[in-house]
């Protein structure tokens, strides 16, 4: 186990990790549609929840699972790119989840990029000002970066640190480079800080393929560290890794023996 607060939760296949994370999503919505209340998610884009999206999805077209109490705040956004762009995470949201559930789409909050850049710093605030009017986030979705970041949160990254402007480095700028033209990756995006995300009642941190490895044997061993932002995830009381097996391949138990991998 880490030597933190945190859960660990390791399954074998990677669509095992996904269908846990989006069955415990469901069961939240439910629950809180249940007793007539809100939910409120933190979301996050990228590979990792893709398959937690699609898995969603299905609940809601198969098994009826309704979204209409349901209001979404996204991690991040790149800067200089419009909703429409098909690399901009408002376009992914609505590919993988928003335009395929009942989900209204002024529930829906994703960070405005796009505003000139004498904006962006009215729009963090007005972005932290929505989640705390909201009523905070009930479950946070994460991924992390091979740089530890989580949102764009890169390193280095204060625990105290809320939605904001940041540079990214150039770790992600080698992930996200595919998704666009020669020259055109943006070179800064909208985040919200490690301070906002932990301030989430529950988090999930999602970490899925050999390629996460590396990281996730870092972070076992990494407290309130911020050049590995994810590292103050260990702070959270109520937070859970949820891992495929190649991902937590290289992790060891408390004892110093590897943990997996077989």
């Amino acid at each position: 186990m880490l030597p933190s607060k945190l859960e660990l939760q390791s399954f074998p296949r990677r669509n095992d990790a996904e269908i846990a994370v989006a069955a415990e999503i469901a069961d939240l919505i439910h629950d809180r549609n249940q007793e007539g209340l809100p939910t409120v998610l933190g979301l996050a884009t990228g590979s990792t929840p893709i398959g937690v999206y699609a898995e969603l999805v299905r609940r809601h077209r198969e098994q009826g699972l309704d979204f209409s109490a349901v209001t979404t705040f996204n991690l991040d956004e790149f800067v200089g790119l419009s909703p429409q762009h098909p690399a901009s995470f408002h376009a992914f949201m609505d590919q993988h989840l928003f335009s395929k559930v009942n989900l209204p789409k002024d529930q829906t909050h994703v960070l405005a990029g796009h505003l000139p850049m004498e904006a962006l710093e009215e729009e963090c605030a007005s972005f932290e000002d929505r989640i705390r009017q909201a009523g905070g986030i009930d479950f946070q979705l994460l991924g992390i970066g091979r740089n530890g970041h989580i949102g764009f949160n890169e390193p280095p990254s204060s625990g105290d640190s809320r939605t904001r402007l940041v540079t990214l480095d150039a770790t992600t700028h080698r992930a996200y480079q595919d998704g666009f033209a020669a020259g055109e990756m943006p070179n800064y995006a909208l985040t919200m800080g490690v301070a906002t995300i932990l301030e989430s009642r529950r988090i999930v941190l999602a970490a899925l393929g050999e390629v996460k490895a590396d990281i996730m044997l870092a972070l076992q061993g990494t407290f309130d560290d911020p050049d590995l932002p994810a590292s103050f995830l260990h702070r959270h009381p109520n937070a859970a890794l949820v891992l495929d097996a190649p991902a937590g391949s290289k992790l060891k138990d408390p004892t110093g023996s590897q943990a997996g991998g077989k």
